[in-house]
Protein backbone atom coordinates (compact mmCIF):
# COMPACT_ATOMS: atom_id res chain seq x y z
CA UNK A 1 0.00 0.00 0.00
CA UNK A 2 0.97 3.21 -0.83
CA UNK A 3 0.16 6.11 1.99
CA UNK A 4 -0.63 9.30 1.92
CA UNK A 5 -2.88 10.13 4.37
CA UNK A 6 -0.24 11.73 6.87
CA UNK A 7 -2.28 14.31 7.79
CA UNK A 8 -5.40 12.24 8.89
CA UNK A 9 -2.53 10.19 10.88
CA UNK A 10 0.88 8.94 10.54
CA UNK A 11 2.77 5.36 11.15
CA UNK A 12 4.06 4.81 14.33
CA UNK A 13 8.05 5.66 14.11
CA UNK A 14 10.01 2.43 14.96
CA UNK A 15 12.24 4.52 17.35
CA UNK A 16 9.40 5.59 18.95
CA UNK A 17 7.87 1.83 19.55
CA UNK A 18 11.35 1.06 21.00
CA UNK A 19 11.32 4.02 23.74
CA UNK A 20 7.97 2.96 24.67
CA UNK A 21 7.77 -0.85 25.05
CA UNK A 22 10.29 -0.54 28.32
CA UNK A 23 7.23 1.27 30.21
CA UNK A 24 4.16 -1.29 28.46
CA UNK A 25 6.26 -4.03 29.47
CA UNK A 26 7.54 -3.98 32.81
CA UNK A 27 6.99 0.61 33.86
CA UNK A 28 3.72 -0.05 35.03
CA UNK A 29 3.90 2.49 37.86
CA UNK A 30 1.63 4.79 38.58
CA UNK A 31 4.08 7.87 38.55
CA UNK A 32 2.20 9.80 41.67
CA UNK A 33 3.16 7.15 43.66
CA UNK A 34 6.51 7.54 46.53
CA UNK A 35 8.18 4.39 45.61
CA UNK A 36 11.35 3.62 43.24
CA UNK A 37 9.29 2.33 40.23
CA UNK A 38 7.06 5.22 39.89
CA UNK A 39 9.99 7.94 40.97
CA UNK A 40 11.67 6.19 37.41
CA UNK A 41 8.20 6.91 35.80
CA UNK A 42 7.83 10.21 36.87
CA UNK A 43 11.51 11.02 35.75
CA UNK A 44 10.71 9.77 31.90
CA UNK A 45 7.65 12.17 31.76
CA UNK A 46 9.63 14.92 32.61
CA UNK A 47 12.26 13.88 30.19
CA UNK A 48 9.25 13.48 27.71
CA UNK A 49 8.56 17.13 28.94
CA UNK A 50 11.50 18.55 28.11
CA UNK A 51 11.53 16.97 24.64
CA UNK A 52 8.77 18.24 23.87
CA UNK A 53 9.07 21.81 25.05
CA UNK A 54 12.41 21.82 23.04
CA UNK A 55 11.22 21.37 19.94
CA UNK A 56 8.59 23.88 20.21
CA UNK A 57 10.98 26.88 21.89
CA UNK A 58 9.02 26.38 24.90
CA UNK A 59 10.25 25.85 28.50
CA UNK A 60 9.20 22.28 29.91
CA UNK A 61 6.96 23.89 33.08
CA UNK A 62 4.41 25.32 30.34
CA UNK A 63 3.89 22.24 28.37
CA UNK A 64 0.94 19.54 29.75
CA UNK A 65 -0.32 16.41 28.51
CA UNK A 66 -3.23 15.58 27.35
CA UNK A 67 -4.86 12.52 26.19
CA UNK A 68 -4.88 14.37 22.06
CA UNK A 69 -5.07 16.82 19.98
CA UNK A 70 -8.81 17.93 20.40
CA UNK A 71 -8.57 17.67 24.40
CA UNK A 72 -5.60 19.86 23.76
CA UNK A 73 -7.81 22.33 21.83
CA UNK A 74 -10.99 22.04 24.39
CA UNK A 75 -8.86 22.37 27.39
CA UNK A 76 -7.47 25.62 25.67
CA UNK A 77 -10.54 27.13 25.10
CA UNK A 78 -12.37 26.10 27.87
CA UNK A 79 -9.51 28.16 29.99
CA UNK A 80 -9.90 31.19 27.25
CA UNK A 81 -13.77 31.02 27.61
CA UNK A 82 -13.63 30.73 31.72
CA UNK A 83 -11.10 33.32 32.22
CA UNK A 84 -12.09 36.60 29.01
CA UNK A 85 -13.94 39.00 30.34
CA UNK A 86 -17.10 40.03 27.87
CA UNK A 87 -17.18 39.87 24.44
CA UNK A 88 -16.86 37.63 21.23
CA UNK A 89 -14.56 34.52 20.40
CA UNK A 90 -13.16 35.31 17.04
CA UNK A 91 -11.97 32.09 15.05
CA UNK A 92 -11.05 31.83 11.31
CA UNK A 93 -13.70 30.03 9.34
CA UNK A 94 -11.41 27.29 8.25
CA UNK A 95 -10.78 26.32 12.11
CA UNK A 96 -10.55 22.20 12.88
CA UNK A 97 -14.01 20.77 13.94
CA UNK A 98 -12.52 20.53 17.76
CA UNK A 99 -12.36 24.26 17.82
CA UNK A 100 -15.69 25.21 15.56
CA UNK A 101 -17.94 22.95 17.74
CA UNK A 102 -16.31 24.33 21.04
CA UNK A 103 -16.72 27.65 20.64
CA UNK A 104 -20.19 27.25 19.10
CA UNK A 105 -21.34 25.16 21.79
CA UNK A 106 -20.48 27.92 24.36
CA UNK A 107 -22.71 30.95 24.82
CA UNK A 108 -20.45 33.27 23.73
CA UNK A 109 -20.74 35.53 20.76
CA UNK A 110 -18.57 33.54 17.52
CA UNK A 111 -17.05 36.07 15.06
CA UNK A 112 -15.61 33.44 11.96
CA UNK A 113 -12.81 35.44 10.19
CA UNK A 114 -12.61 34.95 6.34
CA UNK A 115 -9.71 33.38 4.40
CA UNK A 116 -8.52 34.24 1.03
CA UNK A 117 -9.21 32.32 -2.00
CA UNK A 118 -5.53 30.48 -1.39
CA UNK A 119 -6.98 29.50 2.26
CA UNK A 120 -4.89 31.92 4.31
CA UNK A 121 -6.45 34.11 6.94
CA UNK A 122 -7.47 37.62 5.54
CA UNK A 123 -5.52 40.00 7.12
CA UNK A 124 -7.02 43.37 5.30
CA UNK A 125 -9.14 44.62 8.31
CA UNK A 126 -8.03 42.02 10.94
CA UNK A 127 -7.11 44.72 13.17
CA UNK A 128 -10.77 46.18 13.15
CA UNK A 129 -12.73 43.04 13.15
CA UNK A 130 -10.92 42.35 16.79
CA UNK A 131 -13.29 45.30 17.99
CA UNK A 132 -15.28 43.44 20.90
CA UNK A 133 -13.42 40.49 21.34
CA UNK A 134 -12.25 38.62 24.03
CA UNK A 135 -9.73 36.05 22.66
CA UNK A 136 -8.94 34.86 19.01
CA UNK A 137 -8.10 30.83 17.74
CA UNK A 138 -6.68 30.75 14.61
CA UNK A 139 -4.20 27.79 13.41
CA UNK A 140 -0.93 27.96 12.16
CA UNK A 141 -1.77 25.29 9.12
CA UNK A 142 -5.11 24.13 7.80
CA UNK A 143 -5.67 20.16 7.67
CA UNK A 144 -7.48 20.29 4.33
CA UNK A 145 -5.69 22.09 1.93
CA UNK A 146 -1.99 22.53 3.89
CA UNK A 147 -2.64 26.60 3.98
CA UNK A 148 -0.43 28.60 6.59
CA UNK A 149 -1.82 31.08 8.31
CA UNK A 150 -0.10 34.59 9.04
CA UNK A 151 0.05 33.80 12.51
CA UNK A 152 2.73 36.05 13.66
CA UNK A 153 1.22 39.34 11.82
CA UNK A 154 -2.36 38.23 14.29
CA UNK A 155 -0.48 37.80 17.23
CA UNK A 156 1.15 40.84 16.68
CA UNK A 157 -2.54 42.63 16.47
CA UNK A 158 -3.57 40.40 19.68
CA UNK A 159 -0.99 41.63 21.63
CA UNK A 160 -1.76 45.26 21.13
CA UNK A 161 -4.83 44.85 22.06
CA UNK A 162 -4.29 42.20 25.19
CA UNK A 163 -5.73 39.44 23.88
CA UNK A 164 -4.96 36.04 24.51
CA UNK A 165 -3.88 33.95 21.08
CA UNK A 166 -4.16 29.88 20.70
CA UNK A 167 -3.26 28.38 17.77
CA UNK A 168 -3.81 24.82 17.01
CA UNK A 169 -0.93 23.27 15.50
CA UNK A 170 -1.34 19.76 15.74
CA UNK A 171 -0.67 19.77 11.06
CA UNK A 172 2.69 21.60 11.65
CA UNK A 173 4.81 19.87 13.98
CA UNK A 174 6.92 17.44 12.30
CA UNK A 175 6.52 19.56 8.67
CA UNK A 176 7.48 22.84 9.49
CA UNK A 177 9.38 24.61 12.02
CA UNK A 178 7.20 26.03 15.11
CA UNK A 179 8.52 28.19 17.76
CA UNK A 180 6.39 29.65 20.42
CA UNK A 181 8.34 32.60 21.15
CA UNK A 182 8.58 33.29 17.09
CA UNK A 183 5.12 33.06 16.77
CA UNK A 184 3.79 35.24 19.75
CA UNK A 185 1.09 32.97 20.83
CA UNK A 186 -0.15 32.05 24.32
CA UNK A 187 -1.88 28.87 23.61
CA UNK A 188 -0.71 26.08 21.20
CA UNK A 189 -1.90 22.75 20.78
CA UNK A 190 -0.16 19.68 19.87
CA UNK A 191 -1.19 15.95 18.94
CA UNK A 192 1.23 13.43 18.73
CA UNK A 193 -0.26 10.58 16.14
CA UNK A 194 0.78 13.29 13.82
CA UNK A 195 4.13 13.15 14.05
CA UNK A 196 5.23 9.12 14.12
CA UNK A 197 3.74 9.30 17.81
CA UNK A 198 1.65 7.08 19.49
CA UNK A 199 -2.30 7.86 18.97
CA UNK A 200 -3.95 9.11 22.36
CA UNK A 201 -1.65 11.52 23.63
CA UNK A 202 -0.99 15.33 22.79
CA UNK A 203 0.36 18.13 24.68
CA UNK A 204 -0.79 21.95 25.16
CA UNK A 205 1.83 25.03 26.10
CA UNK A 206 0.23 27.56 28.47
CA UNK A 207 2.75 30.92 28.25
CA UNK A 208 3.98 31.18 31.87
CA UNK A 209 2.37 33.74 33.72
CA UNK A 210 -0.50 33.23 31.56
CA UNK A 211 -3.80 32.56 33.88
CA UNK A 212 -4.88 29.10 33.49
CA UNK A 213 -8.27 27.19 34.35
CA UNK A 214 -8.10 23.28 34.02
CA UNK A 215 -10.95 21.19 31.98
CA UNK A 216 -10.10 18.56 33.63
CA UNK A 217 -10.71 18.08 37.72
CA UNK A 218 -9.55 15.39 40.49
CA UNK A 219 -5.97 14.07 41.61
CA UNK A 220 -4.14 17.45 40.77
CA UNK A 221 -1.85 15.20 38.15
CA UNK A 222 0.21 17.93 35.69
CA UNK A 223 0.80 20.50 38.17
CA UNK A 224 -3.16 20.49 39.02
CA UNK A 225 -3.58 21.64 35.24
CA UNK A 226 -4.68 18.49 34.02
CA UNK A 227 -6.21 15.49 36.64
CA UNK A 228 -5.80 11.58 35.63
CA UNK A 229 -3.10 9.39 35.63
CA UNK A 230 -0.28 9.92 33.34
CA UNK A 231 -0.28 7.70 30.39
CA UNK A 232 3.65 7.04 30.57
CA UNK A 233 4.02 5.19 27.87
CA UNK A 234 2.67 7.35 25.39
CA UNK A 235 4.05 10.49 26.87
CA UNK A 236 7.30 8.88 26.40
CA UNK A 237 6.76 7.86 22.93
CA UNK A 238 5.39 11.76 22.21
CA UNK A 239 8.29 12.75 23.51
CA UNK A 240 11.06 10.94 21.64
CA UNK A 241 8.20 12.01 18.41
CA UNK A 242 9.08 15.49 18.97
CA UNK A 243 13.07 15.01 19.03
CA UNK A 244 12.51 13.38 15.95
CA UNK A 245 10.15 16.34 14.19
CA UNK A 246 12.74 18.96 14.38
CA UNK A 247 14.27 17.00 11.12
CA UNK A 248 11.84 17.54 8.50
CA UNK A 249 10.41 20.04 5.80
CA UNK A 250 12.67 19.78 2.34
CA UNK A 251 12.43 15.96 2.08
CA UNK A 252 9.10 16.24 2.54
CA UNK A 253 8.40 18.97 -0.55
CA UNK A 254 10.45 17.17 -2.83
CA UNK A 255 7.75 14.39 -2.76
CA UNK A 256 4.84 16.43 -2.74
CA UNK A 257 6.23 18.29 -5.93
CA UNK A 258 7.29 15.13 -7.71
CA UNK A 259 3.46 13.63 -6.90
CA UNK A 260 1.71 17.54 -8.18
CA UNK A 261 4.24 17.38 -11.36
CA UNK A 262 3.58 14.01 -12.59
CA UNK A 263 -0.46 14.66 -11.83
CA UNK A 264 -0.25 18.06 -13.97
CA UNK A 265 1.80 16.73 -16.55
CA UNK A 266 -0.87 12.97 -17.42
CA UNK A 267 -3.74 14.68 -15.98
CA UNK A 268 -6.02 17.43 -17.17
CA UNK A 269 -8.82 19.21 -15.83
CA UNK A 270 -6.48 19.70 -12.21
CA UNK A 271 -7.28 22.18 -9.48
CA UNK A 272 -4.26 22.99 -6.87
CA UNK A 273 -6.43 24.27 -4.31
CA UNK A 274 -5.06 26.97 -2.27
CA UNK A 275 -1.56 29.16 -2.08
CA UNK A 276 0.95 26.50 -3.63
CA UNK A 277 3.82 28.41 -2.20
CA UNK A 278 2.41 28.96 1.17
CA UNK A 279 1.13 25.45 2.21
CA UNK A 280 2.64 22.83 4.37
CA UNK A 281 5.67 21.00 2.76
CA UNK A 282 3.43 17.34 2.87
CA UNK A 283 0.15 18.50 1.41
CA UNK A 284 -1.23 18.40 -1.80
CA UNK A 285 -5.15 19.35 -2.21
CA UNK A 286 -6.30 18.87 -5.70
CA UNK A 287 -9.75 18.91 -7.43
CA UNK A 288 -10.14 17.12 -10.69
CA UNK A 289 -12.73 18.17 -13.35
CA UNK A 290 -15.90 15.98 -13.63
CA UNK A 291 -15.03 13.31 -11.28
CA UNK A 292 -16.66 12.07 -7.79
CA UNK A 293 -14.02 12.36 -5.07
CA UNK A 294 -16.18 9.15 -3.52
CA UNK A 295 -16.03 7.64 -7.00
CA UNK A 296 -12.32 8.25 -6.79
CA UNK A 297 -11.06 7.10 -3.54
CA UNK A 298 -12.91 3.25 -4.15
CA UNK A 299 -10.83 3.32 -7.28
CA UNK A 300 -7.44 4.33 -5.42
CA UNK A 301 -7.73 1.99 -2.23
CA UNK A 302 -8.40 -0.88 -5.34
CA UNK A 303 -4.95 0.46 -6.81
CA UNK A 304 -3.10 0.39 -3.13
CA UNK A 305 -3.07 4.29 -2.53
CA UNK A 306 -4.77 5.73 0.55
CA UNK A 307 -5.53 8.98 0.57
CA UNK A 308 -8.70 11.49 1.84
CA UNK A 309 -11.49 13.32 0.56
CA UNK A 310 -10.57 16.21 2.80
CA UNK A 311 -10.14 16.27 6.35
CA UNK A 312 -10.24 12.70 8.18
CA UNK A 313 -13.38 14.37 10.39
CA UNK A 314 -14.99 14.83 7.10
CA UNK A 315 -15.15 10.94 5.86
CA UNK A 316 -18.32 9.64 5.24
CA UNK A 317 -20.01 13.35 4.52
CA UNK A 318 -21.92 14.11 1.44
CA UNK A 319 -20.86 17.66 1.36
CA UNK A 320 -18.21 19.93 0.47
CA UNK A 321 -16.51 21.11 3.73
CA UNK A 322 -16.46 24.38 5.59
CA UNK A 323 -12.95 24.98 4.43
CA UNK A 324 -13.27 24.75 0.88
CA UNK A 325 -16.62 26.65 0.65
CA UNK A 326 -14.56 29.33 2.86
CA UNK A 327 -12.45 29.53 0.17
CA UNK A 328 -15.39 30.18 -2.27
CA UNK A 329 -14.53 27.08 -4.36
CA UNK A 330 -17.49 26.04 -5.92
CA UNK A 331 -19.90 22.91 -4.61
CA UNK A 332 -18.72 21.00 -7.52
CA UNK A 333 -15.25 21.39 -7.95
CA UNK A 334 -15.39 20.91 -4.08
CA UNK A 335 -17.22 17.82 -3.82
CA UNK A 336 -14.07 16.62 -6.48
CA UNK A 337 -11.44 17.18 -4.29
CA UNK A 338 -8.95 14.88 -2.82
CA UNK A 339 -5.53 15.31 0.23
CA UNK A 340 -2.54 13.51 -0.40
CA UNK A 341 -0.57 14.42 2.53
CA UNK A 342 3.28 12.64 2.41
CA UNK A 343 5.47 11.90 5.51
CA UNK A 344 8.82 11.52 5.83
CA UNK A 345 8.12 7.40 5.68
CA UNK A 346 7.22 7.50 2.09
CA UNK A 347 9.79 7.61 -0.99
CA UNK A 348 9.80 9.02 -3.81
CA UNK A 349 8.26 5.66 -5.69
CA UNK A 350 5.41 6.01 -3.79
CA UNK A 351 4.80 9.61 -4.78
CA UNK A 352 5.51 8.52 -8.63
CA UNK A 353 3.33 5.10 -7.77
CA UNK A 354 0.80 7.31 -6.57
CA UNK A 355 0.48 9.46 -9.60
CA UNK A 356 0.36 7.01 -12.23
CA UNK A 357 -2.32 5.06 -9.86
CA UNK A 358 -4.15 8.66 -9.65
CA UNK A 359 -4.09 8.72 -13.70
CA UNK A 360 -5.38 5.52 -14.18
CA UNK A 361 -8.49 6.11 -11.99
CA UNK A 362 -9.08 9.31 -13.38
CA UNK A 363 -9.17 8.47 -16.68
CA UNK A 364 -11.61 4.97 -15.88
CA UNK A 365 -13.90 7.39 -13.90
CA UNK A 366 -14.00 9.44 -16.50
CA UNK A 367 -14.60 7.27 -19.14
CA UNK A 368 -17.40 5.60 -17.36
CA UNK A 369 -19.14 9.37 -16.86
CA UNK A 370 -18.26 10.23 -20.48
CA UNK A 371 -16.63 12.85 -19.84
CA UNK A 372 -14.64 15.93 -21.72
CA UNK A 373 -12.80 18.03 -19.66
CA UNK A 374 -10.77 21.25 -20.31
CA UNK A 375 -6.96 22.65 -19.16
CA UNK A 376 -5.29 22.39 -15.90
CA UNK A 377 -5.87 24.99 -13.26
CA UNK A 378 -3.72 25.93 -10.67
CA UNK A 379 -4.29 29.02 -8.07
CA UNK A 380 -1.98 31.85 -8.26
CA UNK A 381 -1.73 34.33 -5.58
Amino acid sequence: MIYLDANATTPLAEEVLEAMLPWLRVGFENPSGAYAGAKLARRAIQTAREQVAACIGAEPSEIIFTGGGTESVNTALHSLDTLAGPGAALVSAIEHSAVLRWVESRSREVRKLPVTAGGSLAMEGFAERLEGAAYVSVMLANNETGALQPLREVAACTRALGLPLHTDAIQALGKIPVNVRELGVDLLSLSAHKFHGPKGVGALFVRQGLRFEPLSQGGGQEGGRRSGTENTASIVGMGVAAQMALAAGEALAALRDAFERQVLAEISGVWVNGDPQCRLPNTSHLSFDECDAAGLLILLDEAGVACSAGSACMTGKQRPSHVQLAMGIPEARAKSSLRFSFSRMNTLADALGAATALRKAVEKLRRVQGSGVGPVQVYTA
